[in-house]
């Protein structure tokens, strides 16, 4: 009988294949902002805010570089798309869907890379606030963190105004903004940011419905505490810029964590004193809000 000889990996294989199995990144954090651009032509709406939007989109591409903010959501970035991404430097970035009738005015820009971006149109909308002259909806990414670290990223602008017929079109929204994370995120960590034309105390609120499928607003349990206000109850609205971080907004970031990777909002702060023209004016009419997230898996 003939001896067989097996040779095996010697330590200097196997050593830097052990070093880079135990140094796989575990944890870390990452920033997000999301932020209402007001990028409707003036014919439209001027969003009340003074200059040039050409010039006003300029200045929020450059603000957005500048700040180096990991992920960033955009919302009624319609047809001054081109001057923030002039000025922006981030690597990764949604295409356009075009300006106003044909875009849904939602874009993404990231240090980080994505796949499976899609755009979903809204099943519902209400015609009397314009809500129907554009594909306002939602989009949908997977977004890697970390190697092998990944999050489902969900950017919404939903209909807006205040009559019955918003309200359920927002109520039809976030039902079915939530029967697709059922249907391409179950057991996954997801961001949800956007503006959600809503507040806590709108006596017809949607929101809660976020919350009773196991998601936590970020300004709700940093802010305020975990205590949620009441619907129906007088608005604490925001000015622009708002004056602290414990009125509303109806711009909002909600998240969850995933059964493989953890999320935890750390950090709540309205960013418009970071989003000024030169002379202090804002550049739109909604607060950029930033929210800081610790990640384990």
């Amino acid at each position: 009988m003939v001896a067989l000889s097996v040779s095996l990996p010697s330590a200097a294989v196997l050593l830097p294949l052990f070093i880079q199995a135990s140094s796989a990144q575990s944890s870390g954090t990452f920033n997000f902002l999301t932020y209402n651009v007001a990028g409707l032509p003036p014919i439209f709406n001027d969003n009340g805010v003074p200059g040039d939007k050409g010039t006003n989109s300029n200045l929020i591409g450059a603000q957005l570089a500048k700040g180096a903010y990991d992920i960033v959501h955009m919302q009624e970035d319609f047809n001054y798309h081109a001057y923030i991404y002039a000025t922006d430097n981030h690597p990764f970035r949604t295409p356009t869907t075009g300006g106003v009738p044909f875009g849904s005015g939602l874009n993404t820009v990231a240090n980080f890379d994505w796949d499976n971006f899609q755009q979903v149109k809204w099943n519902k909308c209400n015609l009397n606030s314009g809500d129907c002259l554009t594909p306002k909806g939602f989009s949908y990414m997977r977004i890697e963190i970390a190697p092998g670290v990944e999050v489902d990223l969900y950017n919404l602008h939903a209909d807006a105004g205040s009559d019955t017929g918003d309200s359920n079109a927002r109520r039809a929204g976030i039902q079915q903004i939530l029967s697709y994370i059922d249907a391409n995120s179950g057991g996954r960590p997801v961001i949800i940011g956007g503006d959600t034309n809503d507040r806590w105390t709108n006596a017809a609120r949607s929101v809660d419905l976020l919350t009773d499928a196991g998601f936590a607003d970020s300004w709700v349990e940093l802010i305020k505490g975990g205590s949620y206000p009441t619907a129906g109850a007088p608005a604490d609205a925001c000015a622009v810029p708002a004056a602290s971080n414990s009125c509303e907004v109806v711009d909002k970031i909600f998240y969850r964590p995933g059964d493989l990777v953890t999320l935890e909002a750390t950090q709540w702060s309205y960013q418009s004193s970071s989003f000024v023209q030169p002379d202090g004016n804002v550049l739109s009419d909604h607060n950029p809000i930033l929210v800081e997230f610790s990640w384990t898996s």
